[in-house]
């Protein structure tokens, strides 16, 4: 049996590769299949390992990250400039009628992310609960993250650490080098 070509008659694959290949835009017709197997040899800074798979590249470091505490004190902004964030912390549960959050703000409107703020509890009922932060925000221009603590007895910690640039240009971690 020898090699046989098959045309490829699917819209949505020839948008992709128009999407992904602009270049390709224009050129030929169909997609076509093969039987013939063809190596591939993967030559992405990632697999050549001179950058670093997200997951890594998402690491804190002494260096790159940077640590808030937030006690009584309102609208603290952990970050301002543009691009992704990771923010990570441990959010604790807001005395009675206070608040804890961590909220986006464009310069006019602020949008809550995650927020601690518990009313007053039932009579013998106790509220002492946490949650674990991990995000990844994006900010826009003239956006910013910031951390708001209304709570005079009760300590909000974050540390903030950008991984990517507005265009998603990652961020390696301060310090790394590759070999």
């Amino acid at each position: 049996m020898g090699i046989e070509t098959t045309r490829i008659t699917s819209e949505s694959l020839q948008a992709s590769i128009r999407t992904l290949l602009p270049s390709q835009v224009g050129f030929g017709d169909d997609l076509h299949a093969t039987n013939l197997i063809t190596p591939v040899i993967d030559l992405t800074p990632s697999s050549e390992g001179s950058s670093l798979p997200v997951d890594m590249a998402r690491a804190l470091s002494f260096q790159s990250q940077t640590s808030f505490q937030v006690q009584n004190a309102s609208n603290t902004v952990i970050a301002n400039t543009a691009g992704f964030w990771r923010v990570v912390g441990i959010l604790p549960t807001a005395d009675t009628g206070k608040s804890i959050n961590i909220n986006l703000f464009d310069g006019t409107t602020s949008k809550i992310i995650i927020e601690s703020a518990i009313a007053a509890p039932s009579a013998g009922a106790q509220e002492d609960n946490t949650d674990t932060l991990d995000l990844i925000i994006f900010l826009a221009t003239g956006e910013s993250i910031r951390a708001t603590n209304t709570s005079a007895n009760v300590l909000l910690n974050v540390t903030v650490r950008q991984i990517a640039d507005s265009t998603g240009t990652i961020s390696n971690p301060t310090g790394f080098t590759s070999e």
